[in-house]
């Protein structure tokens, strides 16, 4: 299992349309890949509904965690998508 840590850049955290681009690139990857905010559960990264119930924040630390072939290249793209203000795109 591969697991990295990002901090949210976008200024309205995971809400809105980061979060519909976050959840299309995890859908894209066609892996399973979970997403956790401050040691609470790990959450399906490819549900918007799960997304949005995570109310994370701006300089939110969030935990993602996938397995399988691909993995680690996989949660590297998004952790840099994370770690984008992607409110500015």
């Amino acid at each position: 299992m591969a697991e990295r840590q990002a901090t949210i850049a976008s200024s309205s955290g995971l809400h809105a349309r980061p979060a519909k681009l976050f959840v299309q690139a995890v859908q894209e990857k066609k892996i399973p890949v979970t997403i956790s905010a401050n040691g609470g559960a790990d959450l399906n990264a490819g549900s918007i509904l799960s997304l949005m119930g995570l109310g994370a924040g701006h300089g939110t630390v969030v935990t993602l965690k996938a397995e399988g072939e691909g993995a680690e290249q996989a949660l590297d793209e998004l952790v840099a998508l994370l770690e984008t203000d992607l409110d500015a795109q």
